[in-house]
């Protein structure tokens, strides 16, 4: 059998993508970035603010993570197919891709954001203690999220085209 994980598979999918999918993981990337940085004052705005100064190496992860999540969305556009083409919905491992993909999102999240302005962090730690132990440990759940989500697009690429989305009729 073989593997459902595959880099060749996956770039393949990728050279074959058309305008729709480009524009949805470019738009997915946006909204990710959005979505993402916006919450955690990554990206600045009057909205939030951090009490403890944005990391150096929070931007490249948001700029990873909004690239993977823009990938991992754009597999669920297809261009319109045949209406006598074959639906194949056979891969499981495109239904575990969307759980490794949403959980890589969350910790993605914490990750980048304040160590101090996550209040679950505060009520199991304190202020000091999210300083002291929660702080250092937010670059490895970085390097988690990161391996989630590109485990998750490697996933949803490499069975594109075993388990398309139904176009609509």
């Amino acid at each position: 059998m073989p593997s459902s994980r595959s880099p060749r598979r996956a770039g393949a999918t990728l050279a074959a993508w058309q305008s729709p999918q480009w524009v949805a993981a470019t738009a997915g990337a946006a909204l990710t970035t959005v979505l993402v940085g916006v919450p955690t004052a990554v990206v600045p705005s009057p909205l939030f603010s951090r009490s403890v100064p944005v990391q150096w190496w929070n931007y490249p992860v948001l700029a990873a993570t909004a690239v993977l999540a823009g990938f991992i969305l754009a597999t669920f556009v297809t261009p319109r197919r045949d209406a006598g083409a074959p639906e194949d919905h056979g891969d499981p491992s495109a239904k575990t891709a969307g759980r490794l993909g949403s959980a890589g999102g969350v910790l993605s999240l914490l990750a980048v954001g304040c160590p101090v302005c996550n209040k679950l962090v505060l009520v199991l730690l304190g202020t000091s203690g999210a300083l002291t132990y929660w702080a250092p440990l937010q670059p490895l759940v970085a390097v988690v999220s990161l391996a989630l989500l590109a485990e998750a697009a490697l996933r949803r690429l490499s069975t594109a085209d075993a388990c398309p989305v139904p176009a609509r009729r």
